[in-house]
């Protein structure tokens, strides 16, 4: 049973993750909104939840989430100042991996991970 849940869950958050990406060519901002939708959050929360039990954890899990949402936020930065910064697509993601590494450290002190 738990291989076939961890199959599961790896095939709707792929089929998910595919068909967004897949629609962001035809329709880019209705994507985009579907895509700033916190389906992965709800997912993993709904999948730990069915497999573990445990709201203690659940609850941990989904304050970090909230205290991550800003954070992550930092990858796109770069992507919106390429407006005036004119990079190409490499060091554009290459800067917003940084600035993620960046917030993923911030994150870390705050959880003392």
């Amino acid at each position: 049973m738990e291989f076939s849940f961890v199959v599961l869950k790896i095939l709707v958050s792929a089929a998910i993750i595919a068909g967004i990406s897949w629609y962001a060519g035809k329709n880019p901002s209705l994507a985009g909104f579907l895509i700033a939708l916190p389906i992965i959050s709800i997912l993993a929360i709904s999948f730990s939840y069915a497999q573990y039990r445990d709201m203690e954890k659940i609850n941990q899990f989904v304050g970090s989430i909230v205290v991550s949402i800003p954070l992550s936020l930092l990858f796109f930065v770069p992507f919106v100042m390429n407006r005036w910064l004119k990079w190409n697509f490499f060091p554009t993601i290459v800067s917003g991996f940084v600035l993620l590494l960046a917030g993923y450290l911030i994150h870390s002190r705050i959880f003392k991970t």
